[in-house]
């Protein structure tokens, strides 16, 4: 009998293993407990409120603080800067539950900014050159290049030199070496001020998708950057979190690896 019980607990050990590693979890990039794997700086003040920039330090603009019961990611918005990954990232999706808070010093903006290369304080003197998924309120979900070094394909309609993502307009290339370096979106699917939203990235390659609430509100390829003179495809790199004006509040931050974009 003794026998027979070691068995089966050995078969549901072997299925339980088989479970796990067929399900890729979740990489916790906000810890739920400091930012230790994150690196902080500021950039200058916002015109207007140099007052704010005189009291700010990277510890009282990037926290921790306790909201509802959990711990999260508190930014003060209160002048320009990046909370940015230590690590970096490719081939990935990438997932944050995020809402505004209550302080609006300029406007209630922010980005989450990815394929992050170069140096902090290379653009606008605050960020490394990235991808930016915009945060900003009423503008969740669009595409802005941090970085003149930056390029890449969406299909888009122009007008006027303002682009606007469509799924069935032709592709136009976008950065500031074509002098423009956003890409609008038709409508937003951001929740009212004051609740929690799901931003979602995929990033495969030289591809990616903005996920916002559920609803694909983005999608560019032929991702690529100046390197030594040369466009090369740019795929990976790190994550930033802006300081852009607006009080936020971020619940989770995490990524997962992925192989391909799925249907979306």
């Amino acid at each position: 009998m003794k026998r027979i019980f070691l068995m089966f607990g050995c078969l549901i050990a072997f299925m339980m293993l088989s479970c796990s590693e067929k399900e890729t979890p979740w990489q916790q990039v906000f810890n739920g407990e400091n930012l230790d794997n994150w690196e902080k700086y500021l950039g200058p003040a916002f015109g207007g409120h140099e007052d704010l920039a005189a009291t700010a330090t990277p510890d009282n603009v990037f926290s921790v603080t306790e909201l509802d019961g959990e711990k999260v990611i508190h930014i003060s918005g209160e002048v320009f800067g990046s909370l940015a990954t230590k690590e970096s990232f490719s081939n990935y999706h990438a997932r944050i539950v995020m809402k505004w808070g209550e302080k609006e010093t300029t406007n209630f903006n922010c980005g989450l900014l990815y394929h992050s290369h170069g140096p902090l304080g290379a653009s606008f003197n605050t960020f490394m050159s990235s991808v930016e998924c915009q945060l900003k309120h009423g503008q969740m979900g669009e595409v802005y290049m941090i970085g003149t070094d930056v390029l890449l394909d969406a299909k888009t309609d122009n007008e006027d030199g303002k682009y606007f993502y469509n799924e069935n307009a032709p592709v136009n290339s976008i950065g500031a070496k074509n002098n423009s370096r956003m890409i609008s979106i038709r409508q937003s699917a951001e929740n009212p001020v004051g609740e929690w939203n799901t931003i979602e990235i995929y990033c495969v390659g030289q591809e990616s998708v903005h996920v916002v609430n559920g609803k694909v509100v983005m999608r560019t390829s032929n991702i690529q950057y100046e390197k030594d003179g040369q466009m090369v495809p740019l795929t990976g790199g790190r994550l930033q979190l802006q300081s852009e004006g607006g009080e936020l509040f971020v619940k989770s931050v995490e990524i997962m690896p992925i192989k391909e974009i799925p249907a979306l």
